[in-house]
């Protein structure tokens, strides 16, 4: 498979990231080996935060959360997956599959032997965390969804989904750190806009960025479809405790928050909570506010 690496320099002096880069190698499926990013902060023994990110963002989402997770006296993993932040970024958009980006983070979880894992997934982190979660439920301690889903296509999408998918495929260049800016409420500085650009020094970078959107199972017979409800049947007998917490400004997430209330069993009791002023991407608007709210769930559901 041919790809390509985002140089070094494009990730200096990146504002509140000091954090050190860690490298693992992942099967392309076609006989060669792709390169994934992760952080691995905080003790090796720590308690276990594995957040993930979504579309068009990387680990650098959670800057603000990863040093409060860590000082609560957590181990935080954070992967970029394929296609986005440091990590390798396969050329044909026929690379990038749900399937494949599935694999690939089972990939990951099994190479760093990862257990009592606490998942904290939002946007796309949700759609392929939650295929973890359902197919190795003996990795995860509890699970918390943020402004995420696990769709099936036997719902038709939204028109907020529709209008963000059409405007995905359309636009004649794909604006990253523009779209991020567009899905907060408390808006992000140029330098941090910047920092959503950084992986992508061209249009070529940026073919799983594009793809993504074309990839959420939107009719029943998707290739996603079939997996997707076999994992609903899996985690809709889930006892771990599982929280909700959404943004009460996230439209293409509206709603969905419920759907998990209603169909895991952990998920009863539960303090879920709707974040005041906060868009897609919590992260960038009440980060610090998130991290305190997994913190006391965790502290919480032991």
């Amino acid at each position: 498979m041919e790809f390509l690496r985002t140089p070094d320099e494009r990730f200096e002096n990146l504002p509140d990231y000091p954090f050190e880069p860690n490298y693992l190698e992942v099967d392309d499926f076609e006989g060669g080996v792709l390169r994934m990013h992760y952080l691995d902060e905080g003790p090796r023994d720590a308690a276990l935060i594995l957040v993930m990110h979504g579309e068009p963002t990387w680990s650098y989402l959670y800057r603000h959360m990863i040093p409060i997770f860590v000082e609560a006296g957590h181990r935080v993993v954070a992967p970029d997956l394929i296609g986005f932040g440091k990590s390798d970024k396969p050329t044909k958009r026929s690379d990038y599959t749900y399937q494949r980006h599935v694999d690939w983070i089972a990939a990951f979880l099994q190479n760093l032997d990862l257990t009592g894992i606490t998942l904290v997934c939002q946007d796309w982190g949700g759609l392929i965390g939650l295929r973890q979660v359902a197919a190795m439920p003996e990795r995860f301690a509890r699970v918390v969804t943020a402004n995420t889903a696990l769709p099936t296509g036997d719902q038709p999408m939204n028109d907020a989904f529709e209008s963000w998918k059409a405007f995905s495929q359309q636009v004649p260049e794909f604006p990253a750190g523009r779209i991020v800016y567009g899905g907060t409420t408390k808006k992000i500085s140029d330098k941090e806009i910047a920092a959503y650009d950084a992986p992508y020094p061209d249009e070529r970078y940026k073919e799983g960025a594009r793809q993504f959107p074309t990839l959420v199972p939107s009719h029943p017979d998707d290739p996603a479809s079939a997996p997707n409800r076999a994992a609903w049947e899996v985690l809709s007998e889930f006892e771990k405790p599982w929280l909700t917490a959404f943004g009460a400004d996230d439209k293409i997430m509206a709603g969905v928050d419920q759907v998990f209330q209603k169909r895991i069993p952990g998920a009863a009791g539960q303090p879920h909570t709707v974040l005041p002023d906060a868009g897609h991407f919590l992260q960038e608007d009440v980060g610090p506010e998130l991290a305190e709210v997994v913190n006391r769930f965790i502290a919480a559901s032991g």
